[in-house]
């Protein structure tokens, strides 16, 4: 009776959560080797029998399968496509599966670069946040099909509750970013029930209990809510990556000719929570752009870090929503002068969202010409 030895796993990248991904792949009993930028995020891995890699290329070396978890598009495509990246250094008939959510484009790239070295490149975005990796529970979002798929399955198995396939290489990415997409609009409309609610004086959490039960709610409103108002931003999913996959929404939207409003006003909201200091906060923190100062201020915000000049027509000063707010600057809202709620932040930081779209100067839903690349 033959046996047949589990293949050996390299896994790149053991950040919020890559880490609890790899270990779910060891406590399987998959042999495993370990490489971050920052060492130390790999530590406990290593502690519990992983091998420890000095680079990306040494670790692929000798793995069967190789998985990376890693932050930005141009990350992905150096780790690749470089002189010294994955697809050259892996073995033959290596599979390479990336865990990033990443363009669409350069998923593509990579899987053909791969198939000409006889390696076996796939897209593999997952959604479900650091408690889905921990809890071994994500879904996994291939740009491939189940029949292409099986012989990685039963590892993407030992960290996964659901497979999901789109067919083809980068499908796996345009899929996650269309979650992506509906997620921005969920956590825009939590924060601004929370911030309705507060404002209009009935209690906040009673509101997100009716509405998490009725067609109102979403997973975002009823996971990411309470946290927001208890002022928990720990993040399951960090601010700036979020901000990193609606820009790449947009831009895969542009490419297609198309325009996504929802998203660029979301894109708008996260890239000032990033410039006065929130990247590095959950995205349930789009909730301190309505606060009071001294609560965004407690959180590590500094409104006076915001480039207000992007939201401001030629010549003109206040949001640029197109209305005539008079001396006083108002936000579109009337809410007097400062952010969301009107609770002023520092005098001329207007109307949160920016709502400037280009030479027409439309409100949140006009987007001719949307800067929302900052």
């Amino acid at each position: 009776m033959t046996t047949t030895a589990k293949p050996k796993v390299a896994f790149i990248g053991t950040g919020i959560m890559g880490a609890p991904i790899a270990g779910h792949i060891m406590d399987a009993g998959y042999e495993l080797t370990v490489y971050n930028r920052t060492k130390s995020k790999a530590d406990a891995l290593v502690e519990r029998g992983a091998t420890w890699a000095d680079s990306p290329a040494a670790a692929a070396r000798e793995a069967d399968i190789v998985f990376t978890m890693l932050g930005y598009p141009a990350d992905v495509e150096d780790v690749y496509l470089s002189t010294d990246g994955l697809v050259r250094a892996a073995k033959t008939g290596a599979w390479l599966v990336d865990l990033t959510t990443s363009s669409a484009q350069l998923a593509r790239d990579i899987h053909d670069a791969a198939e000409v070295e006889d390696k076996h490149a796939v897209d593999c975005p997952v959604t479900g946040g650091e408690q889905g990796a921990i809890d071994g529970t994500l879904t996994l979002i291939l740009g491939c099909t189940e029949a292409d798929a099986a012989p990685i399955l039963p590892v993407l198995e030992t960290f996964s509750s659901k497979v999901c396939y789109f067919d083809g290489a980068g499908n796996g990415q345009t899929a996650k970013l269309c979650n992506q997409v509906s997620l921005a609009g969920c956590m825009v409309g939590m924060a601004d029930a929370l911030a309705l609610a507060q404002q209009g004086g009935i209690d906040p959490a009673r509101m997100l209990d009716m509405v998490g039960a009725g067609m109102g709610g979403s997973r975002a409103l009823t996971g990411l809510g309470p946290k927001a108002l208890a002022g928990d931003y720990k993040p399951g999913f960090l601010v700036e990556h979020f901000r990193k996959d609606l820009r790449l929404a947009i831009e895969q939207s542009e490419d297609l000719e198309i325009t996504l409003p929802g998203a660029e006003t979301a894109f708008t909201l996260y890239d000032m929570l990033c410039q006065i200091g929130g990247e590095r906060l959950g995205t349930q923190a789009i909730s301190l752009l309505y606060a009071e100062q001294a609560d965004a201020a407690a959180a590590g915000l500094d409104w006076g870090k915001l480039d207000v000049s992007q939201f401001e027509p030629d010549g003109h000063d206040g949001c640029g929503c197109g209305h005539d707010h008079g001396d006083d600057h108002e936000c579109c809202g009337g809410h007097g002068d400062g952010c969301c709620g009107g609770h002023g932040h520092d005098g001329d930081h207007e109307c949160c969202g920016g709502h400037d779209h280009g030479q027409d100067h439309e409100c949140c839903g006009g987007h001719g010409g949307c800067g929302c690349e900052g």
